[in-house]
């Protein structure tokens, strides 16, 4: 890769480093998501996941939710997805896990998802010097406002002394 290509390539990482975390700081993403029929029914699909709470509209409508529900796994991934571009993209070496998963209250079609996170917890690997661990909490809230779903997350990240 040439000196020109990889200074294009280190601009567009928009990622903070470890040492740029600091604990207590909350990012309110401007990347919002209206979550469509359609993206409903391709993840739930792709993912094997035949619940008829969220692919059969006849079944859903006989429910207390009385339509289909967002897949959760769905909400889960939009809502980390949607915190990348601000936090993470191309400073993060791997997810390590998530904890504390929850989702209060239902997602449903035509609803828009918007999504803060803060910074719980930061501290250097203990065996490699290049990286260290963050811990995120991720929350998504509906156009009302209301929580749909928040998680735990410990992510590798690299360190400043690794760029």
């Amino acid at each position: 890769m040439s000196r020109k290509s990889l200074r294009r390539f280190e601009s567009i990482m928009g990622g903070l480093y470890l040492e740029e975390f600091e604990v207590g700081h909350v990012f309110n993403h401007s990347l919002r998501k209206t979550i469509t029929e359609s993206d409903n029914m391709l993840f739930s699909v792709m993912t094997l996941n035949t619940q008829p709470l969220h692919i059969d509209f006849d079944f859903a409508s006989k429910t207390e939710w009385g339509k289909p529900l967002v897949n959760s796994l769905f909400t889960l991934g939009l809502m980390i997805g949607i915190s990348v571009n601000d936090t993470t993209i191309g400073t993060t070496i791997a997810n390590l896990g998530m904890t504390d998963v929850t989702f209060p209250s239902p997602l449903f079609h035509g609803d828009t998802v918007h999504v803060e996170t803060e910074v719980i917890s930061t501290r250097p690997s203990k065996s490699k010097p290049d990286r260290g661990i963050v811990e995120f909490e991720h929350r998504a809230f509906n156009q009302h406002g209301v929580l749909v779903a928040k998680c735990t997350r410990q992510a590798m990240m690299k360190s400043k002394s690794a760029a």
